[in-house]
């Protein structure tokens, strides 16, 4: 099992910078491919960033590329997103997402086992 909690959601005024931290137990980060996923207010929820295993492969939604950056941190089995130019479109719950691989380099949009609560992202125009 693994158990992944989100942190650093909030309200930020169009143009500001938030970032997001998930922390992970259970499995040694490195086992992990990991992603940030969100849910606007009527929307389904989408991809928005991953990592692979081994930290070397980055995928973006189109909207954010550019202003989102995905980072891990192994001794502190932690990864982050961070967004800068934030706009009122980035609002909605974000989710953090963790999958067991065997393999290193890869990233994934679906197939998640693991999710966290979700923390709230708030854009205001």
């Amino acid at each position: 099992q693994v158990q992944v909690v989100e942190s650093g959601g909030g309200l930020v005024q169009a143009g500001g910078s938030l970032r997001l931290a998930c922390a992970t137990s259970g499995r040694p980060l490195s086992l992990l491919i990991l992603a940030w996923f969100r849910q606007a207010p009527g929307k389904e929820r989408e991809f928005v960033a991953g990592v692979s295993r081994n930290g070397r492969t980055t995928d973006y939604l189109d909207s954010v590329k550019g202003r989102f950056t995905v980072s891990r941190e192994s001794a502190k089995n932690t990864v982050y997103l961070q967004m800068n130019s934030l706009k009122p479109e980035d609002t909605g719950v974000y989710y953090c997402a963790a999958e067991v691989s065997v393999f290193p380099n890869i990233v994934i949009r679906t197939g998640y086992e693991y999710w966290g609560q979700g923390t709230q992202v708030t854009v205001s125009s």
